[in-house]
């Protein structure tokens, strides 16, 4: 999944101001993917929280990043991302495993993991495993959790960020390529 050339994208519907969205893998060194994205955003909010990483570039409603390094083996998904570095998912886990999050002092949480088909992708129905982060460090820019989903054909199958306001953004999120697995 971590090739050059794959691509990935969301909803073909804007979700919650973010539309458009779609990026893709530019580099492969050392089984570390350098990821390149592109979204149109109309939500004031988002843009704020997104305005105050100096990796992301905002013009009107047009916003890209580069450069954002992940590593997707058929074992999980490693980040390599400022403020986020670590371990995402390792499919292996159960519930209640932890992952460190770089030196933050967060972490992330296995808190359900399916056994049955119970979550809608794409046309299917499919198992997955879903892990929480808390983010006291990130609600001076508004985000109060993150919530990933991962299966472990299909990678990182959804995220969703609880805002400091109360709302929820979730966003699906497909890939051109699977797992070998």
């Amino acid at each position: 999944m971590g090739s050059v050339g794959t691509t990935f994208y969301s909803s073909s519907i804007a979700v919650a101001g973010i539309g458009g969205f779609s990026g893709s893998v530019t580099a492969l060194s050392g089984g570390i993917s350098s990821y390149s994205g592109h979204a149109i955003i109309s939500n004031s909010v988002i843009k704020n929280i997104l305005s105050n990483y100096p990796a992301y570039n905002i013009n009107g409603d047009s916003v890209s990043v580069s450069d954002f390094k992940f590593k997707q083996t058929v074992e999980g998904i490693q980040s390599y991302v400022q403020n986020g570095d670590g371990i995402l998912v390792r499919y292996a886990s159960n519930v209640g495993d932890t992952y460190p999050v770089g030196s933050t002092g967060r972490t992330r949480t296995v808190i359900s993991k399916s056994t049955n088909d119970d979550f809608y992708y794409g046309g299917l129905m499919i198992k997955v495993m879903k892990i929480e982060e808390p983010t006291p460090s990130l609600k001076s820019v508004g985000i109060s959790k993150i919530t990933y989903w991962a299966n472990h054909k299909f990678g990182l199958v959804g995220v969703q960020y609880d805002l400091t306001d109360g709302s929820t953004i979730a966003l699906p999120l497909y890939c051109s390529t699977t797992n070998g697995k």
